[in-house]
């Protein structure tokens, strides 16, 4: 009760984990009540063995979308296809969603699936239809040991509000630190099995292999809870991959090459370099940019929903709307610069710098959405994107300017300040679990078959091209130089997307479940 006034309705679960024996019914009654796919789940039964022989207990854990009261996953949908109702259930519409996954990096409880078939995300929708004819979910109804409670938390006379009540104190929510305002309460639960990556991960589970969605080896300096083995649990894919690895490098470039372009004269560019390179360079890359974040969405031929439905709140939308701005601007640039009015182009070289900046600084801030993902969320990122695009502007242009050692010595500059702040990600303190394991797994993150991009990064894409760089600067090389600037160029670009693929493979790979 607020002011007089009962405070607007929340629903929620309380799970008496003094009661559930784990037998799935609440699973199998999800997925049948809700169509949902095999191997994805709305609700699943997380299973925990602690201690050693013959002293072992198995505990249970049914985990869930915990409907919050501030709901990263509702900010962070471009398309409104995710929203809070006036009861406190956050329902999605299937039918609006563009498979961008942005929903699934934003949740930190991992409630959140891709139906493959339909290409749209899916989650607990707390049975709304069920609710909206006075009947309780299909997960409360089928439970033989009456251990799910479901009501309006708000509503003090409702069974779940009088016993988050009574037991005040003992019940435990997931990940209270994101400050989402988790709605599921666990009474009698073993702690553990709420804190993720606490307990090993064997590679057999109870009845199965554990699901290949993330091979990479627990680093061995995270700590384990000792004797503390999950030995079921539902498989969670790493969602974002390649393309957006890839995308952080070629914004980047555009970003660059804009931002470079009014300072190409102290740079020593010359004609083409100083005339056309930079802006041709920038709507280039920029195109790329658009059609990595398009082919990256699970329902790609729905992108124009950016447009038609916006959700404002998103960094996912005010990310289109700065790259929309940045490209007019660098193409009434070049047409400027085309039909002979040069003073407008140089002009307007100075609106396409500092939307150059937005443009390499405002995945930090779609990054902060994501709050699922704590290492993304560090503050050394919005730095380390300005410092990136320097880095591929200055490689993107080295090859067109005539050998600048300006521009030589700029993306020397440049990788080393990204060198720093890469190793600086890895070693500085983190304020959560989930960061400090994600940066645990950056040494170790994989591509492919690359086993430590991360590693080669750092070699491959920093210390050979600051060599090939210092080489070129030695009198006798002078006429290989361009050569060696070109190469240090592109082993510079490669080295970035090497780390840009562990930096976000890294994020989604502790669990959240």
């Amino acid at each position: 009760m607020m002011g007089g006034r009962r405070a607007p309705m929340q629903y929620g679960f309380l799970i008496d984990h003094r009661r559930c024996i784990g037998c799935h019914a609440c699973t199998v009654a999800c997925k049948s009540e809700n169509d949902v796919p095999i191997a994805s789940f709305r609700t699943w039964v997380k299973y925990q063995e602690k201690g050693r022989f013959p002293a072992v207990k198995r505990h249970f854990a049914v985990l869930r979308c915990n409907h919050c009261t501030k709901a990263p996953c509702v900010t962070i949908c471009p398309v409104n296809a995710l929203s809070k109702r006036k009861d406190g259930i956050v329902d999605l519409d299937r039918d609006a969603c563009i498979g961008c996954r942005a929903c699934m990096q934003g949740c930190p409880y991992d409630a959140i699936y891709l139906n493959e078939d339909t290409g749209a995300a899916e989650k607990c929708h707390f049975c709304a239809h069920r609710v909206e004819k006075g009947l309780e979910p299909a997960c409360v109804v089928v439970c033989p040991e009456g251990a799910i409670i479901a009501g309006d938390l708000h509503e003090p006379s409702s069974r779940i509000a009088q016993m988050v009540d009574e037991f005040q104190g003992e019940t435990l929510q997931r990940r209270t630190e994101q400050g989402t305002g988790p709605n599921v309460h666990y009474l009698g639960i073993e702690p553990t099995l709420l804190k993720p990556g606490e307990a090993s991960r064997p590679d057999t589970y109870l009845w199965s292999d554990r699901p290949p969605h993330k091979l990479e080896r627990w680093p061995a300096d995270l700590p384990l809870a000792p004797d503390t083995r999950t030995v079921l649990d539902a498989g969670h894919k790493v969602e974002w991959g390649w393309h957006v690895a890839a995308y952080l490098v070629t914004k980047g470039i555009a970003a660059g090459a804009a931002i470079l372009a009014p300072i190409g004269a102290y740079l020593g560019l010359e004609g083409f370099a100083a005339d056309w390179a930079p802006e041709i360079l920038a709507l280039v890359f920029l195109v790329a940019t658009l059609v990595l974040l398009v082919h990256d969405l699970a329902r790609p031929m729905l992108f124009f929903r950016l447009l038609t439905r916006p959700n404002t709140k998103s960094w996912l939308v005010k990310g289109g709307w700065i790259l929309g701005a940045f490209g007019a601007t660098v193409t009434a640039s070049l047409g400027a610069r085309w039909f002979g009015f040069d003073a407008v182009a140089d002009g307007l070289r100075w609106v396409n710098a500092a939307l150059g900046l937005a443009v390499a600084g405002y995945t930090a801030f779609l990054f902060k959405q994501c709050e699922g993902r704590d290492l993304w969320q560090g503050n050394l990122v919005l730095p380390h994107l300005i410092v990136q695009a320097l880095l591929c502007g200055s490689a993107a242009l080295l090859p067109f300017s005539n050998a600048s050692r300006e521009v030589a010595v700029l993306l020397a500059g440049s990788l080393v300040v990204h060198s720093a702040l890469m190793l600086l990600e890895l070693r500085q303190k983190h304020s959560t679990d989930n960061a400090r394991q994600a940066a645990a797994f950056l040494p170790v993150a994989e591509l492919g078959a690359i086993k430590r991009p991360f590693a080669l990064a750092n070699i491959l894409g920093v210390a050979v091209p600051a060599l090939l760089i210092a080489l070129a600067s030695m009198e006798a090389l002078t006429p290989g130089v361009p050569y060696l600037f070109a190469l240090a160029a592109l082993l510079g670009l490669a080295g970035l997307y090497l780390y840009e693929s562990a930096f976000v493979r890294a994020g989604q790979l502790p669990p959240l479940s």
